[in-house]
């Protein structure tokens, strides 16, 4: 776990409980590690208990204070015992950071119903189950703040993505319509929308076919990246899971506090640079 960036103060969420879905690794991780480093408690959430207890457990050998719980988002039910038995465990929930997600790569005219249903209920349902079940938690301790990860890809559409894209125009809409029904019970929601992150998934996109011997080119994907990065993002690099949690922080923290129903893209100008021809 890095230490705190110097542009947060030590200790800025003692105190605090902090619940991640999807928070065992990628962004969702890098969130953790920031907001562990600044004293909050991060509660991971993933269907696989294995992943975020790992997580969990590396960020208290380094530590800071964190645990895991299993929690399948696409269930309503489930998704309100998970809050209930955070906030039985922890006495509060301050902060909700909703990053769970499950997107890939499919030609439109052939996804089936299955995939179609499936992206669609872990970042959308998701995301709205999540925010509707911690609700009454912030409620009754005075406010809290809702943090949803999007991204970019729908504002300029992106070949392939259908499904995530519907998805996340879907979370847009819902962070700017609760922030305005929810404001009167202190309960903030912005959201962030990443560029590109070197994800797996990212990563599995620039992996070109298994040469003859089966073995994946690791140098032409690389090589593959570093192009994209300096001619489709204005500030030429990729982006990381910290320069994510940055922004996460930032919404959370006091200086946040006047913000709500804001969504801020954190893409190094990607998606204002010519949009990618179709593939």
């Amino acid at each position: 776990m890095p230490p705190a960036p110097s542009v947060f103060l030590p200790g800025l969420f003692d105190g605090q409980v902090a619940l991640i879905t999807g928070g065992g690794s990628g962004i969702g991780r890098g969130i953790a590690d920031l907001l562990a480093a600044l004293g909050a408690h991060v509660v991971l959430a993933s269907r696989k208990i294995e992943r975020v207890e790992t997580a969990a457990e590396e960020i208290r050998a380094a530590g800071g204070k964190a645990s895991g719980i299993a929690v399948d988002v696409r269930e309503q039910e489930l998704v309100k015992q998970m809050v209930a038995d955070v906030a039985h465990t922890h006495g509060r929930i301050d902060l909700l950071v909703n990053n769970a997600a499950g997107n890939f790569y499919a030609p439109s005219e052939s996804l089936s119903a299955n995939a179609w249903k499936s992206v669609l209920e872990i970042d959308l349902y998701g995301t709205f189950f999540c925010a509707q079940a911690v609700l009454p938690v912030m409620r009754a301790q005075g406010g809290g703040s809702i943090v949803n990860i999007s991204m970019t890809l729908h504002y300029r559409g992106w070949p392939l993505m259908a499904h995530a894209t519907a998805a996340k125009a879907g979370i847009d809409a819902i962070t700017r319509t609760l922030a305005l029904e929810w404001a009167r019970d202190k309960v903030r929601m912005n959201a962030v929308a990443p560029g590109p992150v070197p994800t797996e998934g990212v990563r599995k996109a620039f992996t070109p076919p298994p040469s003859a011997d089966g073995v994946p080119d690791v140098f032409a994907v690389e090589k593959a990246m570093e192009s994209y990065a300096q001619k489709m993002i204005p500030l030429q690099r990729w982006g990381s899971p910290a320069d994510i949690a940055n922004m996460v922080a930032f919404l959370a923290s006091p200086a946040g506090a006047w913000i709500t129903g804001a969504i801020m893209v954190v893409d190094g100008g990607e998606w204002l640079a010519k949009p990618q021809s179709c593939r």
